[in-house]
């Protein structure tokens, strides 16, 4: 789970200590301001009290404060007194020397006992001996001390672990906070909340403390589950799956020093096996409490990390007194926690892991079997829906097999009726390995194998995991008897089909193509009928045209034994989009979502919502894609199968957030969606979502999700829309990365692909994206490449249009040779001849929403040739209504108006764009945006202002358009050569470019030079 990488064994990051970290800064300034400020972080061992002080540590240091560390000693009461301050004078005496004590060596040395060895006769003013010197004395010494040093500089006193100081630490700390109120002093003390227990002499003196003024109190928690998962990624160098996250929170429940020993360990299967240091680490707090204690420990942990006091009771079988105390001395122990409702928890999940697997073999079955003995016969005994699984579980571990499967097959149904569909495939999966230990399984269970492996491939299939239900498959389709069982067959080939498409092994088409020969011999009637409408819905995407005849076939079927076509709301979606219906099916999936609740059916309700925010969004109405997407959500959350067919309702809200500008949702339901785990392609489609977003917003995350996407590329088999929308990400990645040769590379696989012309959905943005790389390399083959495509490329819906007039407007500015085609016309019904073809047939292209070309020779189009094309997409976009793309648009706008001098028009066009990058957070596209606003002399909130250039400098950039050397064009100004080259180093600078050709490729785009062309040298000289 784990990949069995080797991970570093600490964290390098601080996550998820922004607040407390905040808090420390806030508590320094008060400090540097002048008022005396004590902290107090308290937090369990291994919480991360340590790392946060480290972090403030260098921000304090940085800030220009002075910082002092002590450390107290486990020691106890009977320790070295003032250890830590002995630590932090040693700390003053090396970096100051002696003379940081002015002259009380003496008695600093009961501190520190190397000031003790000072020269003959600097005896203390008092004349008392060293250790004679009265406390009060010698704390004020120490006040003095660090109001001297914080004098200079502030002054950050960091104390750990206080839980074992001494009294007289303690009572010097006292006098610092209470009495000597030592201006710009800072003190930090950290403590484990976990140490103290009810006599522990800390818990007075903290109460004390809070008492005073100027002490303030931090707790640290355990990480959430995030937290943990980018602890993980920063120890394994990698992004960890879902479930291994998962795994490792569980056991770890957030506490960063676990979670570090657990990836450490390089346990494959997420560390199965608590390392051996840890181990004893935990026990070693087991091992100090009273023997019946720890007697009572072990039964409690048999029965799990939370645990009832009556079920407790009953399997130990203690009288009530002698289990009460028990009890008390480990919940003084700080290993039990005891809630109001009478319930008990081990304070953490792996304290019980350790002292479970301590119990010896024999005492481990005879535990679990009181247990499950116990729950059986008073179910009451643990939470309510628990108990067939807690019966399931203890007989499974006390090896009563008989008892464990039909406890596990009664667990899975219960599961299933909670819509627990996970548990239930694990527990179904443990009936299939009971029933290989059981002779008479099948008469117990009153089922045989095949209906128990057609149960687990549904329960794990629902539940997301794929790859095993992919394995079941094969194993049960080996058991069915086909010809007598077609339509049982059938069903797993329909099965098998989908999952290996699913999965990117194969399209699926030869099993979905013998399930349908399987059904197409069997009567109709209800099960026929539903198993022909799923065949259709999975031939869709890899043969439409049988897909429409198979579903044609199940409408028929429907109609005569009368099944709901509420449950069938994929057909109805996809067989609409066949017949070209302008609503893509919209109507009937109302009807079919209203149906499916009529019917509470919450499988055909999620499926035809699904469909829904598909629909609505192609249609561009957003907001209402947005809406639906949510209730789906919603809906998969509640019936338990959000990790299947909801994981694609999840990144359909997420498309219709991006649309709609509100991004920061956007990436919040990707990141539920990436918490969910959703398995094999059905993950790809939030994945490449968020990978677009991470690249609009230059997140530092972006690359490695933008590999993570488009290594599906690489498997055998990816549905076509689901693949296009990489192609695009892969150049759109290229772009971002100015990587002219991989934006090349990957639009020429692009245009490559065999069904970019049969989805326009998909292949506009693909088209659009392999425009501007063919505009920003300048390579005009590849531009009529793209020409030719968008030529065939039919587009009707709104956002196709919008993306149709950018590659158009993309396209007009391109250089084409005398003989290509040129630039897609606008989508403004406008007449425009294709060479060879009939006016009427180009005319009809451009009404069903084809893109006409014409031809054209020569040289390329005058400077702003593309600005009424730009308008037209800046339009579109503006009616489609994505921000993003609408600000995409607006730059290019301005860059064509600047190159046919619309001042105004660029300043409103830059001026908008950089609302929308603000809006968006897309800071590439700000700084975009701000660029082009420096190269064509715009000022302040987009307005005109001073040429960028001077006229000396526009006229050394005419001449390096021209391709003049730095000597020529010396000789052309009458200047010296060094001279011209600072003009074009400034030039260069000034444009924000990297060399003279990108230097002159820009001034030809933007229109900066100066129309009037320098005088001839003869001019010059007066002649």
């Amino acid at each position: 789970m784990l990949d069995g990488v080797t991970a570093r064994a600490a964290s390098t990051v601080l996550v998820g200590r922004q607040p407390e970290l905040a808090g420390l800064r806030e508590a320094l300034g008060r400090a540097r301001a002048g008022d005396p400020v004590t902290v107090l972080v308290g937090g369990e061992a291994g919480v991360g009290k340590t790392r946060l002080l480290e972090e403030f540590g260098a921000h304090a240091t940085g800030a220009g404060a002075r910082l002092l560390i002590g450390q107290c000693l486990e020691l106890g009461e009977a320790g070295l007194p003032f250890a830590p301050f002995a630590a932090a004078l040693r700390d003053v005496l090396r970096h100051d020397g002696p003379a940081a004590f002015a002259g009380y060596e003496a008695e600093f040395a009961r501190l520190l006992p190397e000031l003790a060895r000072v020269p003959a006769g600097a005896a203390a003013p008092t004349g008392l001996p060293v250790s004679d010197t009265p406390r009060g004395y010698l704390f004020d010494l120490v006040a003095d001390l660090f109001r001297r040093i914080a004098e200079e500089r502030p002054l950050v006193l960091l104390i750990e672990d206080l839980h074992w100081a001494d009294r007289s630490t303690r009572d010097l700390i006292g006098f610092l906070v209470r009495a000597a109120r030592a201006t710009r002093l800072l003190l930090v003390c950290t403590y484990r909340t976990d140490e103290l227990h009810r006599g522990h002499p800390l818990r007075p003196f903290l109460a004390e403390l809070d008492r005073a003024r100027g002490v303030d109190r931090i707790e640290l928690g355990r990480l959430d589950r995030d937290g943990t998962a980018a602890i993980l990624a920063d120890l394994l160098g990698a992004e960890p799956a879902a479930r291994a996250v998962d795994d490792v929170h569980g056991r770890t429940q957030g506490n960063p020093f676990f979670i570090e020993e657990l990836a450490a360990a390089g346990d494959p299967v997420g560390c199965a096996v608590l390392p051996e240091t840890l181990r004893d680490l935990l026990l070693a707090r087991v091992d100090r409490l009273p023997e019946p204690a720890q007697r009572v420990l072990r039964i409690a942990a048999a029965g799990g990390t939370r645990f009832a006091h009556q079920l407790l009771a009953e399997v130990a079988g203690l009288p009530e007194a002698e289990l009460e105390d028990a009890l008390r001395a480990a919940v003084a122990g700080q290993l039990v926690v005891a809630d109001p409702d009478g319930d008990y928890e081990f304070r953490h999940a792996l304290f019980r892991e350790a002292v479970h697997d301590d119990l010896l073999p024999g005492e481990h079955a005879r535990l679990h079997a009181r247990y499950a003995a116990a729950i059986e016969a008073q179910p009451h005994l643990v939470a309510a829906g628990r108990a067939p699984a807690e019966i399931a579980h203890h007989w499974y571990a006390a090896h009563d097999h008989p008892r464990a499967l039909i406890a596990a097959r009664a667990a899975a149904a219960a599961a299933a009726d909670r819509y627990a569909y996970a548990e239930q495939s694990r527990l179904l999966e443990r009936v299939l390995e009971l029933w290989e230990l059981v002779p008479d399984a099948g008469d117990r269970l009153g089922m045989d194998h095949l209906r128990l492996l057609e149960e687990t491939v549904a329960a794990a299939n629902t539940a997301g995991d794929l790859s095993r239900a992919l394995t079941l498959t094969r194993a049960a389709l080996a058991e069915v008897d086909s010809a007598a069982e077609p339509l049982r067959a059938a069903r797993l080939l329909d099965q098998r089909g989908r999952l290996l498409a699913l999965l990117g092994k194969s399209d699926g088409a030869a099993e979905l193509g013998e399930a349908y020969r399987l059904a197409a011999g069997v009567p109709d009637g209800p099960e026929r009928v539903g198993l022909l409408s799923d065949i259709a819905a999975h031939l869709m995407k890899v043969d439409p045209a049988q897909a429409a005849s198979v579903a044609a076939e199940a409408t028929v079927g429907a109609e005569a034994v009368g099944a709901d076509l509420a449950l069938l709301p994929t057909r109805i979606a996809m067989l609409c989009r066949t017949q070209g219906i302008p609503d893509l099916g919209l109507a009937e999936l109302r009807r079919a979502e209203a149906l499916a609740r009529a019917a509470d059916d919450a499988r055909a309700l999620v499926s035809a919502l699904v469909y829904l925010s598909d629909v609505l969004y192609e249609l561009g109405r957003y907001a209402e894609s947005e809406e639906a997407a949510a209730a789906g959500v919603s809906e998969a959350r509640r019936v338990g199968i959000s990790r299947s067919i909801g994981a694609y309702l999840l990144s359909n809200r997420a498309e219709a957030l991006i649309a709609l500008g509100r991004w920061d949702e956007a990436d919040a339901a990707c990141a539920e969606a990436a918490r969910i785990d959703p398995p094999g392609v059905s993950g790809l489609h939030w994945l490449q979502l968020r990978a677009g977003l991470r690249l609009a917003r230059a997140h530092p995350a972006a690359d490695e999700l933008v590999g993570r996407a488009l290594a599906f590329l690489a498997r055998p088999y990816l549905w076509p829309n689901h693949r296009l929308p990489l192609r695009e990400l892969g150049i759109e990645a290229a772009l971002a990365a100015d990587d002219k040769v991989a934006a090349l590379a990957a639009s020429r696989s692009a245009l490559a692909d065999e069904r970019l012309v049969d989805l326009p959905r998909e292949g506009w943005p693909v088209l659009s994206a392999v425009a501007r790389a063919a505009a920003l390399v300048g390579d005009s083959a590849l531009a009529a490449e793209a020409s030719a495509v968008a030529a065939v490329l039919p587009a009707r819906y709104p956002a196709e249009l919008a993306h149709a007039a950018q590659v158009a407007a993309i396209l007009t500015g391109v250089e084409f040779s005398a003989d290509a085609p040129v630039a897609p016309a606008e989508q403004s019904g406008a007449r425009v001849e294709r060479p060879g073809v009939p006016a009427e047939q180009s005319d009809a292209a451009v009404e069903d929403g084809g893109v006409a070309v014409g031809r054209r020779s020569g040289p390329a189009q005058r400077p702003g040739a593309a600005l009424p094309a730009w308008r037209e997409a800046v339009a579109q976009w503006r009616a489609v209504g994505q921000p993003y793309l609408l600000g995409r648009a607006l730059l290019a706008l301005a860059e064509a108006a600047a190159a046919a001098g619309e001042r105004e028009e660029v300043a409103g066009a830059v001026r908008e764009a950089a609302e929308i990058a603000t809006r968006l957070g897309a800071a590439p596209l700000g700084e975009q945006a701000a660029t082009l606003a420096r190269r064509v002399g715009l000022r302040g909130a987009g307005r005109p202002g001073p040429d960028l250039l001077t006229s000396r400098e526009q006229e050394v950039l005419r001449l390096v358009a021209e391709g003049h050397s730095n000597s020529r064009i010396a000789e052309r100004l009458f200047i010296s050569p060094k001279t011209a080259s600072v003009h074009v180093s400034r030039i260069i600078a000034k444009l924000d470019v990297t060399n003279r050709v990108e230097a002159a490729a820009l001034a030809h785009r933007l229109g900066l030079l100066d129309p009037t062309p320098p005088a001839a040298p003869a001019q010059r000289r007066g002649r």
